[in-house]
């Protein structure tokens, strides 16, 4: 355990605060509602301008019809224009470009 004494102890204290508020003011975080009749299997966001598609953000995981997630994409940019791509569980695929995160701090698929 730590224990900080003193003024120089609120000075640290405040910059250990300033640290954690930097790093993580990076990471965007926003809510995937899926209100469409299929399942997510996989679901990409590459910032607008990167030719190819990052990772699939769920990885083994599955978005069922009718749920929602919340995303937090910790790529270090802070961007706030990302293309999306869905693949559904029939095998369609769904593209949506310069989708602006920050300002809708969610995304709403529907049929």
């Amino acid at each position: 355990m730590m224990i900080l004494k003193g003024v120089g102890a609120v000075g640290a204290v405040l910059a250990l605060l300033a640290v954690s508020a930097t790093a993580s003011a990076e990471d965007l975080v926003f809510d995937l509602k899926n209100h469409s009749s299929f399942d997510v299997t996989e679901f990409y966001a590459s910032p607008t301008g990167v030719d190819d598609w990052e990772d699939d953000v769920l990885g083994q995981d599955v978005l069922a019809a009718g749920d929602d997630v919340e995303i937090t994409i910790g790529d270090g940019r802070t961007q706030c224009r990302y293309d999306l791509k869905f693949v559904f569980d029939d095998g369609d695929e769904v593209e949506r470009k310069k989708v602006d995160l920050c300002e809708t701090g969610s995304y709403t698929l529907r049929d």
